[in-house]
């Protein structure tokens, strides 16, 4: 007999978007229901109407089986805009993986007479329900739940077989091709639940910021029509709202209908009512109750409930009549041993990082995020935008007027906006992602703004193709990776009509973000720009073990700390698990690790995000500011550092000045600054003064600076003595094992590479650069050495002057880049240090990484850190462990032995355990093997970094020219 559900193959017909599926509503269903998460009988078949025969193993529910070892035939598989199969839509490939799953449903005894409904969280790509051999339904759309009544096909306290199958690849594939790994499974929670025949289908509650209140209640019984005499009733925290709302029964003359819909609406206003927003996150406990006619209750629905509004003003967005900056960032679903399944703590963690680093705001990139995200965004204070689950990117010009795709749009953009309406975090929708822009975004469009006009629409693809347009199906000028000159100029020239806030910008892939503080400088003193969403928040990196090539999976925790992975293990990209179309590491380009560590770029946010500043430093004292948009001080505390020049760090404690949102306050300065001393920086240490729902008392959230005094002049006297030199002209040095030498190359970082710099210089040779035509000079103990540095397109004349001065040698440096080196990544000199020299210490930013181009986040100070812990461990390795504006530093053993380097002014410095070649050869951090010693660079220019991997490079003002490039440094035993 043919299974009607298989002779349906929704795989392959986009016009199926569902069969036997209820429709999606608000109604929380997760308490009281029952948890079918756990081992499930499982086989995978190589095609969706195999049969299923043989012996069954085991994956656990929710997991993709791409993670786990149920899945051994089938892994991840990384791609970005293309398809990993060649069929063109709405075709699904021959070979289609579908994964089988059964176990047994015991249904409580006393669920008889009571509607029984099965929830799946999520299944990838289509899923297909059987209990006891007969057909339920069909569902797609992998980032939504699916539900089913299944109380025609199931008994009380009797048990039944439930089977999920659950095919791989199919017509949606091609709308869900977004950029992250392909996998496949059930990768949310399964639930049963039951109701009352007669029960809340859906609630709709309303609550704006002025306390009023609106709550629509829809109903529907199972057995027919609706008796007389049922009603609703709500409280709101412990204050009783109208309750004498009856439902209307519907004319109708055929009672043999099954299904009847009833309203109901509450309304009410809160006096002194607490407004919600991303700063002070004040939510109402809601609970909607379905009355029988005795007054018994029926059915309860929970809603923690936010009074806000959301209006855009001209070209404004406003959040409770105010203009916000978005401070934002994509996200995904993502976990380095469960793929796309996460648990609810997981979701606090990032939430809770995200807000200690200045983040208000998440775009649910590219699909709506496990229902438990919104309920903490709520709670912790986010503002979301909600994006459906459509990109079509390979096909996007295809797809997006294809009219068997029609349903599909809508019905996945509308599904959405019926399960996450209630969410105060949510300010707006969207409509997906890189799928181009035709009819069918324009009918989702149309569906939502009659559905939820409390709320607007955004969609970069339509508003992509003018900024300034009216009538398309955005509401918010949107665009991606836009250089940030481009956008003061649309904000500038009269034409802007609607909000402009990037929806992608800044691409955190490697050593990324540079330019992020100039881009948000931009934004803070333009009007009509309001933010935009850093893209992204994880590296995807999969735990990998190297030994046979497959996903660590659950077995595989505690096996990293620190974005490092323990012997054995590495973080995998596209590429590592023997796929052959792939995207490789673009899959790495989030502000944190894998394993959720926070990247060096992440403190840069934090800084310019700070919501208290200094203004400015006058004689009489420090301008402190007040840059959030709802709430004062007082959640801080404060202590004032003191950094002088000779190694002194003075602290006290600080008193923040009462400010309203946008004050300013003069206060006076701390300390007495000493008369002399050279450079001195005052610094306010902010924290959090009590315990917070994301960070407990004494939590740093930001460090701005200010600088008291600039640096005295000083300069090295020339002594007798004998500076030693090799036959090349290279420095001999007891702590040298080589000699400073020019350096023009770094290890070519993901925005090199991708963004084209790297490939030019190679071909200039930068990378294996000769040394040659040297001549030695000694002249009263100062040795001046002049060489030429060959690459195949030019020449460098390099000039090193070395000087005996007292307790060692000074340094000076002279470097001429030729005009066809237009735009190096360093000038400046790289020596090697014998081995012991441990420690790293110095008077610069820090302590944590830091570039040109990004070092707003970095204070100035006296900082000291283990040089094993400088190198910043980006998943495919390259340059990184930079230091910005270093005055001095010192390298030294455990017994305080080592070397001392004075530079001339603030300069770029890193130390780290590798050559730049072995940075360049190695694709993975278990390929790399430390050498015994330090590598130093001292760089007089160091290239910024820019995001040009996927977006605007570096501002020119952090290139290097061609010329002349003069530097020197003393390096003394110490």
């Amino acid at each position: 007999m043919t299974d009607p559900l298989l002779a349906l193959r929704p795989w392959e017909a986009p016009e199926v978007t569902s069969w036997g599926r209820l429709a999606a509503h608000a109604v929380d269903r997760r308490a009281g229901a029952l948890s079918l998460d756990g081992d499930w009988r499982f086989q995978l078949l190589p095609v969706p109407d195999a049969p299923v025969g043989g012996a069954w193993s085991s994956a656990c529910v929710p997991g993709a089986w791409t993670m786990q070892s149920a899945g051994a035939d089938d892994l991840p598989q990384y791609t970005n805009v293309r398809m990993p199969f060649p069929d063109v839509p709405p075709g699904s490939p021959a070979d289609n993986p579908t994964g089988v799953y059964e176990r047994e449903l015991d249904i409580p005894a006393d669920w008889s007479g009571r509607r029984i409904v099965l929830q799946v969280g999520a299944a990838e790509s289509v899923l297909l329900v059987h209990v006891d051999g007969r057909p339920v339904g069909i569902s797609k759309d992998s980032h939504l739940a699916a539900e089913f009544d299944l109380t025609g096909v199931v008994r009380a306290g009797e048990r039944s077989v439930l089977r999920l199958t659950v095919v791989k690849w199919s017509d949606a594939s091609h709308i869900e091709d977004q950029d992250h790994w392909w996998h496949a499974g059930i990768t949310r929670s399964v639930l049963l639940y039951a109701t009352d025949p007669l029960h809340l289908a859906d609630v709709t509650v309303r609550a704006g910021y002025d306390g009023g209140l609106r709550v629509d209640c829809r109903v529907r019984d199972a057995r027919g029509a609706l008796p007389a005499g049922w009603y609703v009733s709500a409280d709101l925290t412990d204050q009783l709202l109208s309750q004498d709302s009856e439902f209307d029964r519907l004319n109708t003359e055929d009672e043999r209908v099954s299904d009847f819909l009833g309203e109901a609406r509450i309304q009410t206003t809160v006096p002194e009512v607490r407004t919600w927003n991303a700063e002070t996150p004040e939510l109402y406990d809601l609970t909607v109750r379905l009355h029988r006619p005795d007054g018994t209750v029926a059915d309860t629905s929970r809603h923690r409930i936010g009074f806000r509004d959301v209006e855009i003003a001209g070209r404004d967005l406003l959040l409770n009549g105010e203009r916000v900056f978005i401070r934002g960032v994509n996200r995904h679903d993502f976990h380095p041993l469960t793929g796309r399944t996460v648990t609810r703590d997981d979701m606090r963690a990032d939430l809770v990082l995200l807000k200690r680093f200045g983040f208000n705001a998440i775009r649910t990139s590219h699909y709506p995020c496990d229902p438990a995200l919104y309920d903490l965004a709520d709670e912790l204070g986010f503002y979301v935008v909600d994006e459906a689950d459509i990109e079509s990117h390979d096909h996007a010009h295809e797809i997006a007027d294809d009219p068997r795709y029609l349903n599909a749009f809508v019905d996945r953009v509308s599904r959405m906006v019926l399960r996450d309406k209630n969410h105060p975090s949510v300010i707006v929708w969207s409509l997906g992602n890189e799928s181009d822009y035709g009819a069918n975004h324009d009918a989702a469009a149309g569906w939502v703004r009659r559905h939820d006009p409390t709320r607007p629409i955004q969609y970069e693809g339509a508003a992509k193709l003018d900024w300034a347009a009216t009538d398309d199906a955005s509401d918010i000028a949107c665009p991606m990776y836009a250089p940030i000159e481009d956008c003061v100029a649309h904000a500038l020239s009269g034409r802007q009509t609607r909000p402009l806030i990037q929806c992608e910008y800044s691409h955190a892939m490697g050593n990324s973000n540079g330019t992020l503080a100039d881009h948000w400088a931009a934004i803070e003193s333009t009007p009509g720009l309001q933010g935009g969403f850093i893209w992204e928040f994880w590296d995807h990196g999969i735990l990998q073990r190297v030994s046979d090539g497959r996903p660590a999976g659950r077995a595989g925790a505690g096996l990293y700390d620190n974005g490092v992975t323990a012997p054995g293990h590495r973080w995998a990209y596209g590429g590592d698990f023997g796929e052959t179309i792939h995207d490789g590491a673009f899959v790495a380009d989030g502000v944190v690790f894998p394993d959720r560590t926070p990247k060096p770029a992440l403190y840069e946010h934090r800084e310019i995000a700070a919501p208290v500043r200094i203004e400015c430093y006058r004689h009489e004292g420090i301008v402190l500011g007040n840059h959030q948009h709802f709430r004062g001080l007082d959640w801080l505390s404060g202590t004032w550092e003191l950094s002088l020049a000779d190694g002194r760090t003075l602290t006290a404690p600080a008193e923040l000045p009462h400010l309203r949102p946008g004050e300013t306050a003069a206060v006076p300065l701390p300390f007495a600054v000493p008369c002399d001393g050279g450079e001195t920086w005052l610094t306010l240490r902010v924290t959090t003064a009590e315990d917070l729902p994301w960070a407990p008392r004494g939590t740093e959230v930001c460090v701005p600076q200010v600088r008291l005094r600039g640096p005295s002049v000083s300069r090295d006297v020339p002594v007798e003595g004998v500076v030693r030199v090799d036959d090349e002209g290279l420095l001999l040095h007891p702590l040298l094992t080589a000699g400073p030498t020019l350096s023009l190359w770094r290890a070519p970082t993901d925005n090199d590479e991708l963004g084209g710099t790297a490939p030019r210089r190679r071909t200039w040779g930068l990378d294996a650069l000769v040394r040659k035509a040297v001549s030695v000079r000694r002249d009263d103990g100062r040795v001046t050495v002049d060489a030429e540095y060959a690459g195949t397109a030019g020449v460098v004349r390099h000039r090193q002057v070395l000087t005996p001065v007292e307790g060692g040698i000074l340094i000076a440096e002279e470097a001429e880049l030729p005009e066809e080196f237009d735009d190096v990544a360093r000038v400046g000199s790289v020596f090697e240090t014998v081995g012991g020299l441990d420690l790293l210490e110095w008077f610069g930013q820090g302590p944590w990484e830091s570039y040109p181009d990004r070092s707003a986040g970095a204070p100035v100070g006296h900082h000291a850190v283990p040089v094993d812990e400088l190198f910043t461990p980006y998943l495919r390795p390259q340059e990184s462990g930079g230091r910005h504006g270093v005055r001095r530093f010192t390298l030294s053993a455990p017994d305080a032995t080592g070397l001392e380097v004075e530079l001339d002014e603030p300069r770029q410095v890193s130390v780290t355990r590798f050559r730049a070649e072995d940075l360049t050869a190695a694709t993975h951090h278990d390929g790399l093997v430390p050498r015994p010693g330090c590598i130093v660079h001292v760089d007089a220019a160091h290239r910024g970094l820019g995001t040009a991997s996927c977006g605007p490079d570096t501002s020119a003002s952090y290139l290097i020219s061609p010329g002349v490039h003069r530097w020197s440094w003393t390096l003394r035993v110490h």
